[in-house]
């Protein structure tokens, strides 16, 4: 017996197989009967296979057992509104697109159909996040996301790629690419948070609202931290972890602009980073078990919102004319004095600017290199006022540690990849 020709259906059988085990389990935990379970499912897929199988000898083999299988689960999902009032139809699609990876199985690829179950089991699985995630968006969220995907894929393709001003600073659709990118990174932090922050503490609060605004951050967390001296830990911990999560966001930023930018910070920062998770861990070792309440704070806000992105665009064309006006003028030390200036408020304008510079070989690599890691060391120092002011000094000195170790290794690194 040939091998290749047995194998696709095997295959079928064991993801069908699979799928229809992922029903079962998630049918017996709701204490619900499913109408198939893994040996349908298997069977299902069989079908599939089979019927791509005959395919050569009846064109129509296909269509017709996937119409003949769609009217038994139609029928299966009527009685299964009226006798049981369930509405739900996943394990419908999901027996459908069963029978579709049968089809792939024998009729394209194995490695295929292998990875259409994945992404299905995947899915299926993450049913319960879903639910949670939409419990915690609301409509304004969903209108806000619309609008700002509307003008990121609709708008932004016919938005002029190159300058339109008689200085030759001010580029319509880099700009507008650069507010997305960080809208939607930003976007990350706000699901987590909003999906789970309140629940799991301060550290994974820390770990979203770093991808959202690590200063954020640091302002809601020392205030908070006033009401609860005896969790000095915890909300140090929370800072400390969303400054760690600034070095990576960093990294992410110049990866997606310019990877080879992104290669020359990936020692600094990395080093940054890995330290950075450390301390957090020491942190987190040493903190109590507590909730806390984010429901009015700023991390709340959602990214994707128009006026946010239209903010973050007038920042970034501002800080990309900035370095081109003074590059020009006072060579690489205006730009390090631009970086600086810009560190007080932010770092994404800053390194996405500087990423696009080097990209276009406005700037080297080098100098983009050190003027990031200049407005991220500017940045730490001003979340290091932020906590002394507002947590006082204990907090101030248990961060003042973190920043301390962090940026060495940021600066040990960045002095280390120009040796290399």
């Amino acid at each position: 017996m040939d091998l290749d020709t047995v194998r696709p259906i095997l295959f079928s059988i064991i993801l069908g197989l699979m799928v229809g085990i992922q029903r079962s389990v998630t049918f017996k935990k709701a204490h619900q009967e499913s109408f198939a379970g893994g040996r349908t499912f298997a069977l299902i897929s069989l079908l599939g296979a089979v019927s791509a199988w005959l395919q050569t000898k009846s064109q129509w083999m296909i269509l017709a057992v996937f119409t003949a299988i769609s009217l038994l689960l139609l029928i299966s999902y009527y009685l299964k509104v009226v006798q049981k009032k369930r509405w739900g139809m996943t394990t419908q699609i999901a027996a459908l697109l069963t029978f579709l990876i049968g089809v792939v199985s024998q009729l394209i690829d194995p490695k295929y159909a292998i990875m259409l179950t994945v992404l299905l089991i995947a899915i299926l699985e993450f049913k319960p996040k879903l639910q949670l995630l939409e419990s915690h968006i609301g409509s304004n969220d969903l209108s806000a996301t619309t609008l700002l995907l509307v003008m990121s894929f609709v708008v932004l393709p016919f938005l002029p790629d190159r300058a339109v001003d008689p200085w030759h600073l001010f580029n319509p659709y880099k700009t507008w690419l650069m507010a997305v990118i960080i809208a939607g990174i930003s976007f990350v932090g706000y699901v987590a948070i909003r999906a789970f922050g309140q629940k799991h503490g301060i550290f994974l609060t820390g770990a979203a609202g770093g991808f959202i605004s690590s200063t954020a951050v640091s302002i809601t967390l020392s205030k908070m931290f006033n009401n609860s001296l005896e969790l000095i830990n915890n909300y140090a911990g929370g800072i400390a972890i969303a400054s760690t999560f600034m070095y990576i966001r960093v990294l992410f930023e110049t990866l997606v602009i310019y990877p080879n930018l992104a290669l020359k910070l990936s020692f600094a920062y990395g080093m940054a980073a890995l330290s950075g998770l450390v301390i957090g861990w020491y942190l987190y070792k040493h903190s109590k078990d507590e909730q806390i309440n984010l429901q009015n704070s700023t991390l709340y806000k959602n990214p994707l919102q128009l006026s946010e992105a239209i903010k973050f665009g007038l920042f970034f064309g501002l800080i990309y004319g900035a370095i081109t006006f003074v590059k020009g003028r006072y060579g690489d030390i205006g730009v390090y004095a631009v970086s600086v200036v810009s560190g007080l408020s932010d770092v994404d304008a800053i390194t996405l600017s500087l990423s696009q510079m080097a990209k276009d070989a406005t700037i080297t690599i080098s100098t983009s290199s050190y003027a990031i890691a200049l407005a991220s060391i500017t940045n730490s120092f001003v979340k290091l006022g932020i906590v002394f002011v507002l947590g006082g000094r204990k907090l101030g000195m248990k961060l003042a540690y973190f920043y301390l170790i962090t940026l060495g290794f940021l600066t040990l690194g960045l002095f280390l990849s120009e040796m290399i």
